[in-house]
């Protein structure tokens, strides 16, 4: 089991890295230190000298999981070339256009992605659904939109293989709310739902290889918007696992749709949760552009991170932290 747990970790940030292709996160207005706030909008930069076939190296992990776990059913065969589809699928995500891409049309490549590979995609849209079925940040970040907030939830694999949940951050465009963003900041942000798009690469990555896995993918997706209904600073919201979030700054929004969707994961005692997100332009000035930053609690699964990312683009170190 730990084996095939620290196996299926080093994949996702080889993936993670691959899925991303040529791109690495950069910060908004967080290193001016606007507000004393982290800029939850990081954005997504070509990385200079990156290219997608020397990215796609993450399929090398997918080889160590396959020699760790059965072998397929009579007449199915391991993709280990999934890594170059799902790298482009989740880079054309990423760059279309926020007027193209809001909530609507990720929920669209989510079910697309689901029914290909034979499963049905469970979506729960609309402030009232979202605040019924438990969901009430999802909801208050996404009030202000024209198109709806929804949570986007598939699942596949055998139920009694071990559990793994992965957890997108959907934020299909971030004005940074009522805490408006500068343009400066403003101009990438369509790139705000790269950590959804990443986990669905990963998704499509572990479905095409057929791991012995019960997957399970989460997606909040919202536009934060500016209107009468936009949640305001100060504002004070329910969440999911019971507790309330003050919120002191409006552009702190991914946090809070990831609050919802990793307490719904939560439930289900998953053995490996990965979160994926354009979360703090503090990584960057902390870690500079070309390192990805991740955090656990968990040293073994930090370690088999770090090596899965440094086999999938030798060129990068990745930080580690056994903080959260």
């Amino acid at each position: 089991m730990k084996n095939r747990r620290t196996l299926i970790a080093a994949a996702g940030a080889a993936i993670a890295i691959a899925a991303a292709g040529a791109y690495v996160m950069m910060p908004g207005d967080a290193a001016a230190g606007r507000g004393g706030e982290l800029d939850d909008g990081a954005e997504l930069l070509p990385q200079a000298g990156v290219t997608l076939d020397a990215a796609i190296a993450a399929a090398s992990p997918a080889r160590a999981i396959a020699a760790h776990l059965p072998p397929p059913p009579a007449g199915r065969t391991i993709v280990l070339g999934a890594g170059k589809a799902a790298a482009a699928m989740a880079q054309d995500l990423i760059n279309t256009p926020a007027n193209d891409l809001g909530p609507a049309a990720l929920e669209a490549a989510f079910v697309g992605l689901a029914a290909g590979h034979g499963v049905e995609a469970r979506v729960i849209r609309g402030v009232e659904a979202l605040g019924a079925a438990g969901f009430p940040l999802i909801a208050a970040v996404g009030a202000a939109a024209v198109e709806a907030p929804r949570l986007l939830d598939m699942t596949w694999g055998r139920a009694d293989a071990p559990k793994v949940t992965l957890v997108g951050k959907g934020v299909c465009f971030d004005t940074g709310g009522l805490d408006i963003k500068p343009s400066s900041s403003m101009g990438l942000m369509k790139k705000d739902m790269g950590g959804a798009a990443t986990t669905l690469g990963l998704a499509r990555m572990v479905m095409e290889a057929g791991l012995d896995v019960r997957l399970r993918v989460l997606v909040p997706a919202v536009e934060n918007a500016i209107s009468a209904a936009a949640m305001r600073p100060g504002d004070i919201l329910p969440s999911r696992k019971g507790l309330t979030v003050e919120v002191n700054n409006t552009d702190a929004e991914g946090r809070l749709v990831l609050a919802d969707a990793l307490a719904l994961a939560d439930e289900e005692a998953p053995e490996l949760v990965v979160s994926l997100a354009t979360l703090t332009g503090a990584a960057r000035v902390a870690l500079g552009p070309d390192v990805p930053p991740f955090y656990t609690d968990d040293d073994g699964l930090a370690a088999a991170l770090a090596a899965g990312s440094a086999e999938a683009e030798p060129s990068a170190a990745a930080s580690t932290s056994s903080s959260v």
